[in-house]
C-alpha cells in the first residue's frame, strides 16, 4: 500500500511515500528541509514532489501517517491539517505518531537507516546517498529525545533499549529533563534539543536522527494500516497552551 507520511513537529519539514508491505516498510520517495519559518510554504509542494517522483496521484495514497507532536503550534497545525484534509477528501484513513517517537524509537531500537541532514533551506532525499545503520544499542540503555521547544524548553521524552517510550512526552526547561533522566538512568541524548542544549544535559550524544525519521513514524503505524483499523483523529500534542487566547470580556471605551 502506497502511504503518505508528513511531520511539521520541528524545523525539518518533511513528506514522504512510503511502500507499506507485509513484509515491512519501504521508501519510495522523501523530502525534508530544515525551516522553522516555512512550514506552510513547504509542504505541500514537498507533497506534489514526492507523489511526482514516482508517477502517483493522491488518488493512489492508501492511507497517510502524520506527526502528532510535540511541537510549536504553528508548525504541527500545518502538517495535520494537511493530513486531516487530504484524507477526507481521498476518503482514506490518517494515523498519527507521536513524533519523539520517529526519533527515539529508531535511535534505542536501533532498527532505522538514516540519510545525511542537507543545510537548512534545502530539500533532503534518502537516495542522495547510501543508507547507513545505527549502532547497536546496549541492551539496558535508555536515550532521552529531545527537541527545541522554543522559549529556552524542550519537549522530551525517555525510551527504553527496544524503542518503547516510558516517560513522557513532556515539555520543561533543559535542566529539568536533565535530572528526570538521571533519575531513570539515561546513556545517551538524540535530537535537535539534546544538541543545542548538550551543556545542560551532560550526557553523550547521538548524531542521528536529530528530526523525525520518516521509516520509523511509517514503521510505528504500520500495523494499523496493515490491519485496515479505522482512521483516527488527529489530535496535536501541543503540550501547553498558545500565546494569543480570545479575550474573556470586553473592555469599555466609554470614559
Amino acid at each position: 500500500m502506497l502511504v503518505l507520511v508528513v511531520d511539521s513537529s520541528t524545523p525539518a519539514v518533511t513528506a514522504a511515500l512510503v511502500e507499506v508491505t507485509a513484509d515491512g516498510v519501504a521508501v519510495r520517495a522523501h523530502r525534508c528541509t530544515v525551516d522553522a519559518r516555512a512550514h506552510g510554504e513547504l509542504l505541500a509542494p514537498q507533497v506534489e514532489a514526492v507523489l511526482a517522483e514516482v508517477g502517483a496521484r493522491p488518488g493512489d495514497l492508501g492511507a497517510i501517517v502524520a506527526g502528532l507532536g510535540p511541537g510549536p503550534f504553528t508548525g504541527l497545525r500545518v502538517g495535520l491539517v494537511t493530513a486531516a484534509t487530504m484524507g477526507q477528501v481521498l476518503g482514506i484513513p490518517t494515523y498519527g505518531v507521536c513524533s519523539l517517537d520517529g526519533i527515539g524509537h529508531p535511535s534505542a531500537a536501533g532498527t532505522t537507516r538514516i540519510a545525511p541532514m542537507r543545510e537548512q533551506g534545502t530539500p533532503a532525499r534518502e537516495q542522495d546517498a547510501p543508507a547507513r545503520e545505527q549502532d547497536a544499542p546496549a541492551r539496558d540503555e535508555r536515550v532521552l529525545v529531545a527537541a527545541d521547544a522554543r522559549r529556552k524548553e524542550v519537549y522530551w521524552a525517555v525510551y527504553d533499549a527496544a524503542g518503547q517510550r516510558i516517560v513522557g512526552p513532556a515539555v520543561d526547561a533543559p535542566a529539568v529533563a536533565a535530572a528526570r533522566a538521571r533519575e531513570l538512568a539515561v546513556t545517551v541524548a538524540v535530537g535537535d534539543g539534546a544538541h543545542r542544549y548538550a551543556d545542560v544535559l551532560g550526557l553523550p550524544l547521538r548524531g542521528e536522527p536529530r528530526y523525525p525519521a520518516v521509516v520509523a513514524l511509517a514503521t510505528l503505524a504500520a500495523e494499523r494500516i496493515r490491519a485496515g483499523v479505522p482512521g483516527e483523529t488527529l489530535t496535536p500534542l501541543y503540550l501547553r497552551r498558545p500565546d494569543a487566547v480570545a479575550a474573556t470580556s470586553r473592555k469599555s471605551v466609554l470614559p
